[in-house]
């Protein structure tokens, strides 16, 4: 019997929560078949089986925590027709304990033993994997939820069966104790997967790095107008095109001016690290937590790869399937909160970077021209964030200015472009 031990699957963790297992105690697998997903606190990845062979313990329940280099699970390598039943005769018989002799003080000591007891007899109830999900969602036990299909197999109706008859019941408890509404606890959700690593590196960044803020507001007006123009090409060759790719653009021209800006502290405080890579990340609401994927070497790509490349960490981003890959290396970040609504922010830096930008929405505006005469203007807001231990109110003052100055006349940036 083999112990597969959970990988390296991300830089720094040590540890992710199994979300959803595909296969059971005593099911036959086949190499490269999905065998686990789990939440690291970066992404949800899948984890797949080595070889083919028969799994013969589950170690981790679902909706626990397992450790990398841990034991994940167990299985018999599938060597000959014979191997369930030489499987079954290799079981230890230590492994189950008479009843007598497991008492409640003994369960209690060891909550993980009970909480893989509890991961077999879930995984031993007949049914399909969209099902569990379901159970899952509405934080039911399918031990719980009577089956009606072949060999008590609990079909996707039994669980709306369920759901019908415990929403009657809590409507029902709800008209009881209406008056007691106020004193009602609070719905409790552990902190996990990416959320928990955001709250522990937000707290990290604002306690160990000073930061400095500047606001200014950026005329795009002209840039609307020339993405309107490129929009048809764009689409011509499948790609989106959206404001992002200008910003990163224009982002990459301006740090060739102000290169510290896009340089790093080591961890000591004693040396400045500067990269010739300028990899931009930008800041996506996924539906498991803040995620920042990158951007790799936009000083190389054009307007259209960089559009490719944000329309494909967006869409991954959102699904929570974003490779490590995208999302280690960033060297300065973007937050579009405006594309949610939001026209003013204090972004907090996404350590080890020296800087990020948050954009504001585009408002049209007035605004008096050189003549002194009122003109309709598409007006920005932009907040940045500096690490102040290095780069000084000047520095991020003169990198904004170059900046702006490609986003406002954005026919410059031609000027630049390999």
């Amino acid at each position: 019997m083999n112990d597969f031990l959970l990988p390296d699957i991300g830089e720094g963790i040590v540890e992710c929560e199994v979300v959803e297992w595909r296969v059971a105690e005593g099911d036959q697998i086949e190499e490269d078949q999905p065998i686990v997903e789990v939440m690291t606190d970066k992404a949800l990845v899948e984890i797949t089986a080595p070889e083919a062979g028969v799994v013969t313990k589950l170690y981790v329940a679902q909706g626990q925590i397992a450790k990398v280099h841990a034991p994940l699970y167990a299985y018999q390598v599938d060597e000959d027709s014979e191997t369930e039943s030489k499987l079954e005769a290799a079981q230890p018989a230590t492994n189950e304990k008479p009843k007598e002799q497991t008492s409640e003080a003994s369960i209690a000591s060891d909550s993980l033993a009970v909480g893989v007891a509890v991961g077999r007899l879930y995984d031993k109830v007949p049914a399909s994997p969209a099902v569990r999900r379901i159970v899952r969602e509405h934080a039911l036990q399918l031990t719980d939820i009577s089956g009606s299909g072949k060999d008590g197999r609990v079909l996707k109706e039994d669980v709306l069966a369920h759901l019908d008859q415990a929403s009657q019941i809590s409507a029902s408890a709800q008209t009881t104790v209406k008056s007691q509404a106020d004193t009602q606890a609070p719905r409790v959700e552990p902190l996990r997967g990416v959320r928990a690593v955001m709250a522990k590196r937000m707290v990290e960044a604002a306690s160990t790095i000073p930061h400095f803020q500047y606001g200014e507001e950026i005329d795009v007006t002209a840039l609307l107008a020339l993405r309107e123009r490129l929009k048809p090409l764009a689409e011509a060759e499948g790609e989106r095109l959206t404001l992002m790719p200008f910003f990163m653009k224009a982002m990459a021209l301006a740090v060739a001016e102000e290169p510290i800006v896009n340089a790093q502290l080591n961890a000591a405080g004693n040396e400045l690290h500067y990269y010739s890579q300028c990899n931009i990340g930008m800041a996506v609401d996924s539906k498991t937590g803040l995620m920042v994927p990158n951007v790799k070497n936009v000083e190389r790509l054009t307007l259209l790869e960089i559009a490719r490349e944000v329309g494909r960490l967006t869409t991954s981003a959102r699904e929570g399937r974003v490779d490590q890959a995208d999302l280690k290396g960033g060297t300065i970040s973007i937050s579009n909160i405006g594309a949610l609504g939001g026209t003013y922010a204090a972004p907090i830096i996404n350590a080890p970077e020296a800087a990020i930008v948050a954009i504001g929405k585009t408002q049209w505006l007035p605004r008096f021209d050189e003549q002194g005469a009122v003109q309709r203007r598409a007006i920005m807001t932009i907040t940045w964030a500096g690490d102040h231990r290095f780069i000084d109110g000047g520095t991020i003052a003169r990198f904004c200015n170059a900046w702006k100055g490609f986003l406002e006349a954005p026919d410059s940036m031609l000027l630049h472009l390999a």
